[in-house]
């Protein structure tokens, strides 16, 4: 069956990577990013079917637009993909920057899923798919307000399935917490990741595996789950030494 999809932030990385895969099994696409040129370059890959829609995220105005632009198309599955990282000690980094990438990373993922459930609920159908990071579940000095923005996107997406659960909603969240992944983000970040990184095109595959079949907490890659759930164990303070000595190494 042939399902509408809009993603976001789909010009490069987990959200190209997403495009191709969808199209690829038949889906209708609706790709949203704010470089008109690349994703021109993919609808053309992806044999000009998807619609592609210019759009900068960072502005209300812009993630409200979108929605009344497709509310009548009966999207089937939003994915918040768009967002992007500040790397730097938090009183080093330009606050311009951090308060565009809060816009991104949490205002607009935050807009789209509350407009766009709405629709799913009134239905009683749809997928939404939020990309966070395996940094939600982690401190993040060196990359604060980035990690700070994802542990908004995880919480958030769990609250709103528990709602979901108990209205007995057949429309299913999902948090996507990768660790590393071989995308522009270093190069926007400004850092290097010394653990070797996911391809984007492995996690695309994997999430979307998981994401139909209703798995909540979504985590790429063996070593990372294990990081993650070990990590439980450990004092904040010791987190909060070792996080920064893995941070330090990465700019």
């Amino acid at each position: 069956m042939s399902l509408k999809i809009l993603i976001t932030g789909a010009s490069s990385g987990i959200g190209r990577e997403m495009a191709r895969i969808l199209h690829k099994d038949g889906h209708q696409l609706f790709l949203v990013a704010r470089r008109e040129n690349m994703l021109l370059d993919l609808k053309a890959e992806l044999d000009n079917a998807p619609r592609i829609i210019i759009s900068d995220l960072s502005t209300e105005d812009n993630c409200t637009a979108l929605y009344e632009n497709l509310k009548d198309e009966n999207i089937d599955i939003l994915i918040n993909n768009a967002g992007f990282g500040v790397f730097g000690e938090f009183l080093e980094t330009d606050l311009k920057r951090e308060l565009s990438m809060i816009d991104v990373n949490i205002r607009a993922l935050h807009i789209l899923t509350k407009k766009f459930l709405a629709d799913f609920v009134a239905r009683d159908s749809g997928y939404i798919m939020n990309v966070a990071s395996s940094a939600a579940f982690l401190p993040g000095p060196l990359l604060s307000s980035y990690y700070a923005s994802k542990a908004y996107v995880q919480r958030l997406t769990l609250a709103i399935f528990e709602e979901l659960r108990k209205k007995k909603s057949k429309v299913l969240i999902s948090a996507l917490c990768p660790g590393p992944v071989d995308t522009e983000f270093n190069k926007t970040a400004g850092v290097s990741f010394n653990l070797k990184s996911l391809s984007a095109e492995s996690v695309a595959k994997y999430a979307l595996s998981k994401m139909f079949k209703g798995r909540l907490v979504i985590i790429p890659g063996v070593i990372i789950r294990l990081g993650v759930f070990f990590q439980r164990f450990l004092p904040t303070k010791l987190l909060l030494k070792i996080s920064y000595n893995i941070q330090k190494s990465k700019g």
